[in-house]
């Protein structure tokens, strides 16, 4: 009989916290490759040891930083989800990135739920004719998908030339190049970490802010920093239980990775998600939820060509599947979530 105690927005606020976990954890089954890929490709960590590493450190950035990305997600794309909407986005979002996870491909969460968002905004629009949707934010999210990858190839390259002169610096001393490189390897996995839930947590609990915060009463600050915990947990689950799968396509199947391609790209990686995150919301109070796998793989990509000194470095037909996914996600979560809404709008209204 409790459940008719409650009221329609607290029932979906229960129903999303699952699906946030739900979301949460295909973040953690997919998205563990971006900071784990390279270091375990290189030898210097088992898959086991990486992925607990990397559910310490993303749960602290989640914690700390997750509240920069998240308003964006849950105020900033679209103005004030409602219960049913946000509900809706999070659990199209998540069958999609389950679809391609088990696959095996690095499909981006970040892509995944912009679009459903997005499509619950084309939703209210076609609905009441209310226009909800930032463009503003919008455009400013997808410039940074765009610049987000480049970036990301580009600081690689320079990385890889810039530690291989450390390498050879190295070497000329009699030195243990191995020891270094593990030590600095293992480094950036935290550091990468630590920017992936920083950046990554809104994605599975962003578009809960408005909902929760209205039911439990308590400010938006407060409110996120619950969310953050809470995705932390999901992200945590799903990379132990489901992490390894991606991991063998990216860190083993686009290019081969010794220490130093290891450490240029999981270096270059945590810098641009760690950026994406802090600068914009800094400047513009919107932290950019950019795709941590654009700037992972765009990371691998990046020393493969470094390495190879061309682009026979890298195997392009990995890198096509994986760009394919990509550009599908955006349009296919935001009709599916618009679909989805439109029905279910009939049948379970707000009260």
């Amino acid at each position: 009989m409790i459940l008719l105690a409650l009221t329609t927005e607290s029932l979906y606020l229960i129903l999303g916290l699952a699906s946030a976990f739900y979301i949460a954890w295909n973040l953690g089954a997919n998205d563990a490759a971006n900071p784990t890929n390279t270091a375990v490709g290189s030898g210097a960590i088992s898959i086991k040891k990486a992925l607990i590493m990397f559910s310490m450190f993303a749960a602290l950035g989640a914690i700390v930083q997750g509240y920069m990305v998240m308003k964006t997600i849950g105020k900033g794309v679209v103005k004030d989800l409602d219960p049913l909407g946000a509900l809706i986005a999070s659990i199209m979002a998540g069958v999609w990135i389950t679809l391609v996870t088990w696959k095996g491909l690095p499909v981006s969460t970040t892509h995944s739920t912009v679009g459903a968002v997005l499509g619950i905004g084309l939703a209210y629009m076609y609905i009441h004719g209310v226009a909800r949707i930032n463009w503003n934010v919008v455009y400013m999210v997808v410039l940074s998908w765009i610049i987000s990858p480049l970036l990301a190839i580009v600081l690689s390259i320079i990385m890889y030339f810039l530690l291989e002169r450390v390498a050879k610096h190295l070497i000329s001393k009699g030195k243990n190049v191995d020891k270094f490189f593990k030590i600095f390897l293992l480094f950036n996995l935290a550091f990468s970490a630590y920017a992936f839930g920083a950046n990554d947590v809104g994605n599975a609990t962003g578009v809960y802010i408005t909902v929760a915060s209205k039911v439990i009463g308590t400010p938006d600050m407060t409110t996120m920093l619950y969310l953050a915990v809470f995705g932390a947990l999901g992200i945590t689950v799903g990379a132990l239980t489901w992490g390894y799968k991606v991991i063998n396509t990216v860190g083993f199947k686009i290019t081969r990775l010794d220490y130093i391609s290891a450490s240029a790209a999981v270096f270059s990686n945590a810098v641009v998600v760690w950026g994406f995150s802090t600068i914009p919301k800094i400047l513009w109070n919107y932290g950019m939820p950019i795709s941590t796998t654009h700037a992972s793989v765009s990371s691998v990509i990046g020393v493969g060509i470094a390495k190879s000194r061309s682009l026979k470095g890298v195997d392009w037909k990995v890198v096509g599947y994986i760009i394919i996914s990509w550009i599908l996600t955006v349009p296919v979560a935001a009709f599916l979530s618009f679909i989805v809404y439109v029905l279910a709008s009939n049948l379970f209204p707000i009260g």
